[in-house]
């Protein structure tokens, strides 16, 4: 497959797959509530999700250098179509952690293994260019996802799940009869497989945690910001939507059409601290907040800063590899999934203590990501 043409398959996955993942984000909390979830259960619901994905996209990306990109995708995508389907015909609560648990332990070979194909069929000069494709697609789905189900669950609230798990059946027909398998694992089953502990102690390791860094201010800010908003300037559920749109839009331009060109002229490492300095500043500003323009540009600002971190930092750390791609992408992977279960609790905790104090937290997270990034390069130079 040509280049262009692989990229055209990858960003549909991807898009596809976070579309149906977005579906059901403005539907679940209503639907589990329908089952008898209390807050508390709601949250584990949402948590064990993440948790899953923590703890087995490691162990999928390492499969993925074993056994090919191809079966290990098509498994990711299988799983989660199980697991919105299982939701769409849940009658009890227990139903919907089972189905949570299995779609998380599944789909968790998604992410890591297209990220690894991206690695595979690029060129070191292109693998940002690639990164940033499959970063654009997910933030476009994000993007649609929520709109769609919103929109499906005034039919019913079992319909977006249902369209969900048709969106990633329509998704595992491009992976099996378009998507060609990578010739390049061979080389990887060669080597021997590394533990998560040796992982962390080669040189590209403060990549990792500074990514965790990254997700946690992310997710804090996700998880507050509709209460800040409300609080600062009165804006409601569809003030929000447009402006999470606006957001997610800009990003995917920037991913899809700059990150590319940014590393090739700059290198991951300066678009990797160009990305953390301008989110830095997006969370000053969000703390000025006073009217719908004002949270639309400044939560703009951060999401063109955010989203030229993921897709710098996964090419690089997939330059530096010493090891299987897919592993290497299954431990990032397992890093941002941590920061998306810590990430919610501990701004939740500091909303609390202050509305503030969640981007405050955001700008100091970033300044420590920014004194990791040093770490790394330190360190590199060292070994």
């Amino acid at each position: 497959m040509k280049s262009g043409k692989v990229f055209a398959v990858l960003f549909a996955v991807m898009f596809f797959v976070m579309v149906g993942f977005g579906i059901i984000i403005p539907v679940l909390p209503f639907y589990a509530e329908e089952l008898g979830a209390s807050s508390f259960q709601l949250g584990l619901l949402m948590s064990v999700y993440s948790l899953m994905q923590f703890i087995f996209s490691p162990m999928w990306g390492r499969i993925s250098d074993r056994i090919g990109r191809k079966p290990v995708l098509m498994i990711g995508i299988t799983g989660l179509s199980l697991s919105f389907f299982m939701m769409a015909f849940s009658s009890h609560l227990w139903m919907l952690f089972a189905a949570r648990i299995i779609g998380g332990f599944l789909s968790a070979a998604n992410m890591p293994t297209v990220m690894a194909y991206v690695a595979d069929v690029t060129t070191k000069e292109d693998r940002g260019k690639g990164m940033g494709i499959v970063g654009a697609a997910v933030g476009l789905g994000f993007v649609f996802g929520p709109a769609i189900g919103g929109i499906f669950s005034k039919t019913s609230l079992s319909m977006p799940f249902l369209i969900a798990g048709f969106s990633s059946l329509v998704t595992l027909l491009f992976v099996v009869f378009i998507l060609k398998e990578t010739k390049k694992t061979t080389e990887a089953t060669t080597k021997k497989r590394k533990s998560l502990f040796a992982s962390l102690k080669q040189p590209i390791a403060p990549l990792y945690v500074l990514q965790w860094f990254v997700s946690i201010s992310l997710a804090g800010l996700e998880a507050t910001f509709a209460y800040y908003a409300d609080d600062r300037a009165g804006l409601g559920t569809v003030e929000l939507g447009y402006i999470f749109m606006i957001m997610g839009v800009a990003g995917a331009i920037v991913q899809g059409g700059f990150v590319g060109i940014m590393t090739k002229r700059l290198g991951e490492g300066m678009v990797i601290k160009i990305g953390i300095i301008v989110s830095a500043i997006g969370f000053a500003l969000i703390l000025t907040v006073d009217s719908f323009t004002t949270a639309a540009i400044y939560l703009t600002i951060f999401g063109l800063g955010n989203g030229l971190i993921r897709p710098a930092v996964s090419a690089l750390l997939t330059k530096e590899a010493t090891s299987g791609y897919g592993e290497i992408t299954g431990v990032l992977s397992s890093f941002d999934s941590l920061g998306r279960i810590i990430g919610p609790s501990l701004g939740g905790l500091l909303y609390g203590l202050s509305i503030f104090l969640p981007y405050i937290s955001g700008i100091v997270l970033s300044i420590f990501a920014l004194v990791i990034y040093y770490m790394y390069q330190k360190r590199l130079k060292v070994s």
